[in-house]
């Protein structure tokens, strides 16, 4: 069996993971850390998991947490992960890590948007895990940067069009909108029930995101030239769920079927990518609880514009179940192992 560790079980993203390895046949999970819990059974902290995880939880030792794990699951707050994970690679651990600070190749482009880097050299050797894109280079990683959930939203929404150079790279437009566990489970008041029920607002408005860089960075790799995009996120007040709406200019005509079927073809074989018939848009709630990204698509007659919408769960593709098809990859396990997920619905 594998032995999992993973640090920084207390908060979402952690529990998540906790979840899904439970029915996954090839690992144990054997240690899980909080700094605030630590002490406390992680099914005191998370009920949901009672008779199913009750293991107790530590504080953070890296040293310790290294001598008894194959794989480390790092679900830390961004800053924090780069703090210990060069001492897990260094004990000969496969590192998956769910912040952003493996995410950005450029030492200052990371520095501009969060704060000095503690490692910068680490930053090319992590592999961006992004199955669908970087599917071989993660088979041979040992620090995997796990994608950010609108990143994950949006790259796997262009992909096909930016591969086959379909489309006039300034004209891309992303809206998305996400539900508020994507805020973590910290007291804050802009997620605070009375805040957020009943009301959808924008915020990081006007290229503010952190998130921007990210998917800049992946998707001017895809095109092989330098892209810039307008992104604009949005909180809407339900758990789980992101639903972005892509637009982008044609370089030519397209109808929405020549689409389609170039969608279809790309992500033939994709496990988790499930390219919707024409007249058919995602919604998040048919992909809850699972590490599908639903695609559906069109060509507005109109103006000629493509918009491409995507659906995901933001804590399963877009954070611990991608997190798990890249432990996977990595462990040459069958990629889909353990993540069989049949959405929950209603």
């Amino acid at each position: 069996m594998l032995k999992v560790a993973i640090v920084g079980a207390s908060g979402y993203t952690g529990v998540e993971l906790i979840r899904i390895l439970h029915n996954h046949p090839e690992v144990a999970v054997t240690t899980v850390t909080s700094e605030q819990s630590a002490g406390k059974r992680i099914s005191q902290v998370f009920p949901s998991l009672r008779h199913r995880c009750d293991l107790q939880l530590e504080a953070l030792d890296p040293g310790k947490i290294a001598a008894k794990a194959d794989v480390v699951f790092t679900a830390l707050p961004h800053k924090a992960a780069m703090a210990v994970v060069p001492t897990f690679l260094e004990s000969g651990c496969k590192v998956i890590d769910l912040s952003a600070d493996y995410r950005l190749h450029d030492a200052t482009e990371y520095a501009a948007w969060y704060e000095p880097h503690l490692n910068p050299e680490l930053l090319i050797h992590a592999v961006y895990g992004l199955p669908e894109v970087r599917r071989e280079e993660i088979a041979g990683a040992d620090l995997v940067a796990n994608p950010g959930c609108y990143p994950t939203s949006v790259i796997l929404a262009l992909m096909p069009l930016l591969k086959e150079g379909l489309i006039d790279t300034t004209s891309i437009i992303a809206d998305s909108k996400s539900g508020t566990s994507g805020a973590g489970r910290g007291a804050k008041v802009d997620t605070l029930y009375c805040e957020v029920n009943e009301g959808f607002k924008a915020y990081g408005v006007g290229g503010l995101h952190r998130h921007i860089p990210e998917i800049e960075q992946e998707l001017s790799l895809l095109a092989d030239s330098n892209i810039v995009i307008s992104f604009t996120p949005h909180l809407v007040p339900m758990d789980r769920g992101i639903l972005s709406t892509v637009y982008a200019m044609p370089k030519g005509s397209l109808t929405t079927k020549q689409l389609l079927d170039i969608y279809e073809e790309h992500y033939d074989g994709e496990a988790f990518v499930r390219v919707l018939p024409e007249g058919e848009f995602p919604s998040t709630a048919f992909v809850r609880g699972s590490n599908f990204c639903d695609i559906g698509l069109t060509v507005d007659k109109r103006t000629g514009r493509i918009i491409i919408v995507s659906a995901i769960d933001n804590l399963v593709k877009g954070a611990s179940g991608q997190a798990i098809q890249n432990m996977n990859i990595v462990c040459d396990f069958p990629e889909i192992m353990g993540l069989e997920l049949i959405p929950v619905f209603p």
